[in-house]
C-alpha cells in the first residue's frame, strides 16, 4: 500500500489571527510525502518509520491522526519519507503543507475518498493540536492543495469564496533570516487589531486582493514590528501590485507583472536572506470523482 501527497507552499492575503477570517494563495514551493504501509491486523498500532530530521510533532500527529482517520481499526509497519523545498518557521505555511501532504498520502495509499476539505479540516486540528497554529489556517491548507486565493472562516472551518488571480501575475519573495514565534504566542497582541482584521477579511471576501493585502501588512507590521512601509512604497512605484508580510513573518512577498519581477526583485533587500521568483500555483487536486 503506497501513497503520494504533493502540495505547495502558499503567502497571506489575510492573517486570521485578528479576526478568525484568512486567506492566503499557494505559490510553488512544493512538498511531497510518500508512504507504505503493510497492514498486519486489527488490533495493535502502527509503527511508521521516518528520518530523524522529520521527526516533530506536527509529524508526528499528522500521521497519527491520518492513520486514525483514513485506516481505523488497523495496525501495521510502514515508512514515511517528507520532502520540502519550504523554509520553515519563515510564514510561508510549511506546516500546512506538510500536514496536508501526510494526509493525503496516507489516504491514497489507504484507497480513501478524497475531499480536499476534509483533508483541510484534518490539517487544521493537527496545527492546533500540535501547537503551530491558534486559529488551525484552514485558509492555509487549502492554499497548499490547489490554485486561486481561498477565503475562509476558520472558526467554523468553513470556504467563504475562492476566486483566480489575473492572469499574467507572479510572486518576487524575499526571505528574511530568523524564524518567527509561534503564532498562539501571538494571538493576544493580535486579536486587539480585530476590527482591522475583519476589514482586511471583508476585502478579500469580495475580491479586493490587493486592498486586502496591504491592510493585512499594515496591521502585522504594526502588531510585530517590521519596519517594511518604506520597502512597500518603493516597490509601488516600481510596478508592484500589492506586497506584505507573509503569514508571521519573516518572508514578504511581492505580487506584480511576470514582465516586472526581475526589477521588483532587485528593490527587495539584498544583504540579508534570500530573494527569488516563483509562480502561483497552477495545480489542481485530482479527487476520487476526477
Amino acid at each position: 500500500m503506497k501513497g503520494v501527497g504533493e502540495t505547495t507552499a502558499a503567502i497571506t492575503i489575510v492573517n486570521a489571527l485578528p479576526a478568525g477570517i484568512g486567506a492566503a494563495v499557494g505559490i510553488e514551493l512544493p512538498v511531497r510525502a510518500e508512504v507504505e504501509l503493510h497492514p498486519a491486523g486489527s488490533h495493535g498500532r502502527w509503527d511508521v518509520a521516518l528520518p530523524e530530521d522529520a521527526r516533530s510533532p506536527l509529524v508526528l500527529e499528522a500521521l497519527t491522526e491520518s492513520l486514525r482517520r483514513f485506516a481505523p481499526g488497523s495496525s501495521g509497519t510502514g515508512a514515511l519519507t517528507i520532502h520540502s523545498e519550504i523554509p520553515p518557521a519563515r510564514g510561508l505555511k510549511s506546516s500546512s503543507a506538510v500536514s496536508v501532504a501526510i494526509a493525503l498520502a496516507v489516504a491514497r495509499a489507504t484507497d480513501a475518498p478524497i475531499d480536499p476539505l476534509e483533508i483541510a479540516r484534518l490539517s487544521a486540528g493537527v496545527s492546533r493540536t500540535a501547537g503551530v497554529s491558534a486559529t488551525g489556517a484552514l485558509d492555509d491548507a487549502l492554499a497548499s492543495l490547489s490554485a486561486g486565493v481561498v477565503v475562509t472562516d476558520n472558526r467554523s472551518e468553513t470556504v467563504l469564496t475562492r476566486y483566480a488571480l489575473p492572469d499574467g501575475l507572479g510572486v518576487a519573495l524575499y526571505v528574511a533570516p530568523g524564524i518567527h514565534r509561534p503564532a498562539p504566542e501571538l494571538l493576544p497582541a493580535f486579536r486587539g487589531e480585530s476590527a482591522t482584521g475583519r476589514r482586511a477579511g471583508d476585502l478579500a471576501t469580495h475580491g479586493d486582493w490587493a486592498g486586502a493585502m496591504r491592510t493585512n501588512t499594515e496591521l502585522v507590521e504594526r502588531v510585530i514590528g517590521y519596519d517594511y512601509a518604506g520597502l512597500r512604497t518603493r516597490l509601488d512605484a516600481s510596478g508592484a501590485v500589492a506586497s506584505g508580510v507573509s503569514g508571521l513573518g519573516p518572508a514578504f512577498a511581492v505580487i506584480g507583472p511576470r514582465d516586472r519581477l526581475s526589477a521588483l526583485l532587485e528593490v527587495l533587500p539584498a544583504a540579508n536572506g534570500s530573494r527569488r521568483i516563483v509562480s502561483f500555483s497552477a495545480r489542481h487536486l485530482p479527487t476520487e470523482a476526477s
